[in-house]
């Protein structure tokens, strides 16, 4: 018997539902996002399969979407109640398995389990998942978290794949340090500048050269990522959610920042509202702001004591909004709340 970390992420989960609710759309290209209008602006919250393979992903503008797929594609909306539903019922199979259970969000959690035969499990898990709700799952197997969140990649879809110390470099070692699941672009982008293109470089990475460049703690934790170090502790606590949100995108842009400042103040008492009921006062509050077309800049706060006060939201809200500088056009507002630990 050894201790293993299992990553359970159920395939294009949100289109998956969706197929379910209406099984005349199994085999179309399905995309889930904002109204389901895509003659509007939004972007892709999920797409099916069948979606993906014309190039449809997560993140792409439903115009942009809809120019790729083919006439018999279906836009729905977003139904965030049928998929709690659903996630819980996922969640529930999950623990009945004698497992130590993490939930992560919707479509995925760790497992901590006991097994000589992780495979084994991991299999017969993704069938009882299937059983119960006929939705399938990817298990990623790993001695810590890190192995298994990138390890469910390679086992998609619906499939298991093992990822260790022992196969780490022969899977990763020639892949962008991105590969790795906590390094984003702009920090791939920052590391490449140093001459670290790949994971096998980032392993073998001075510690203290990366620290003088990333900060003390920052620094180190890459070169650990880089050799398939991390956290195998699988934490069975109720999840709850680091921040909330609230954004809106606007189908015509808006060039008055006047307006800009109106329509945050609005959205920071709509989030303000959110926070009262779930009594979780906010520590930071986060502004976004999407420029048309479609560049992105974030700009936050810390309060001085946490808070859930409507006045205070707002008030953080507008001096996050003052720290941007352009007052180009703008097609998106969004304002973020994270909650003190």
């Amino acid at each position: 018997m050894a201790r293993w970390v299992l990553h359970v992420d159920l395939d294009q989960f949100l289109a998956a539902v969706e197929v379910l609710r209406h099984p005349e759309l199994r085999g179309r290209p399905v995309v889930v996002g904002g109204d389901g209008d895509p003659t509007k602006r939004g972007v892709v919250s999920t797409a099916s399969y069948e979606a993906r393979a014309h190039g449809v992903h997560s993140g792409l503008p439903l115009r942009t979407a809809a120019r790729r797929l083919p006439p018999d594609a279906v836009f729905l909306p977003v139904d965030r109640a049928a998929y709690e539903q659903a996630s819980a019922e996922v969640m529930d199979v999950l623990r009945s398995a004698g497992a130590v259970v993490e939930v992560l969000g919707w479509d995925e959690a760790f497992l901590g389990v006991d097994t000589g035969d992780p495979e084994g499990f991991a299999r017969s898990l993704a069938a009882r998942v299937r059983a119960a709700t006929r939705l399938d799952c990817t298990v990623g197997i790993g001695e810590n978290k890190l192995q298994a969140k990138i390890a469910t990649g390679f086992g998609k879809p619906a499939g298991v794949f093992r990822l260790t110390r022992a196969n780490w470099f022969e899977v990763l070692g020639d892949r962008p340090a991105d590969a790795l699941w906590g390094i984003g672009a702009k920090t791939a982008r920052k590391l490449a500048g140093l001459g670290i293109h790949t994971v096998r470089q980032l392993a073998s990475a001075d510690p203290g050269a990366l620290a003088a460049a990333f900060g003390p703690v920052t620094g180190p934790w890459l070169v650990m990522l880089g050799r398939g170090i991390g956290d195998a502790d699988v934490d069975d606590s109720p999840y709850l959610a680091r921040g909330h949100g609230r954004e809106e995108t606007f189908q015509h842009d808006i060039a008055d920042w006047s307006r800009v400042q109106a329509e945050v103040s609005r959205i920071a008492r709509l989030l303000a509202a959110d926070l009262a009921a779930e009594s979780r006062p906010a520590a930071r509050v986060i502004v976004k702001v999407r420029y048309a077309p479609f560049r992105t800049g974030t700009r936050q706060v810390t309060l001085g004591s946490p808070s859930s006060d409507a006045a205070v939201i707002e008030r953080a809200a507008a001096a996050a909004l003052g720290r941007f500088t352009s007052r180009r056009p703008v097609r998106l507002l969004g304002v973020r709340a994270e909650f003190a630990q």
